[in-house]
């Protein structure tokens, strides 16, 4: 497995985009929450998280996830996936969680002017 990469975008002048790659794991998790609080002190309306690059989800990543997801509901903040490889997003289906995020295929199709 390589290294864990977070990878911050600014697609619109409201939405902060962060593509996650390699495993988001035990050993990562932490410093993703991290990661995520310094961003989420920019307070974007929308926070859009890209899974496709995460190659291992263990609980303690999905923690994590359902952290932010938590933290975006209190700030009254849009949180939105980008659907992660089948293992991943098999890991959100085991644990009863794929319906509790809004998850988008393509993160193209979200940030469309509508």
């Amino acid at each position: 497995m390589k290294a864990f990469e977070l990878t911050v975008q600014h697609p619109d002048f409201d939405t902060v985009q962060v593509a996650l790659q390699g495993p988001l794991d035990l050993a990562r998790a932490y410093d993703f929450d991290d990661a995520m609080r310094r961003i989420e002190r920019d307070a974007p309306g929308r926070l859009m998280i890209d899974l496709r690059g995460v190659e291992f989800l263990d609980t303690t990543g999905l923690a994590r996830l359902l952290a932010v997801r938590r933290r975006c509901r209190r700030a009254g903040r849009r949180l939105v996936l980008v659907r992660g490889p089948r293992a991943v997003q098999r890991i959100f289906s085991l644990a009863a969680l794929d319906d509790q995020f809004e998850t988008v295929g393509d993160p193209t199709d979200e940030l469309a002017p509508r």
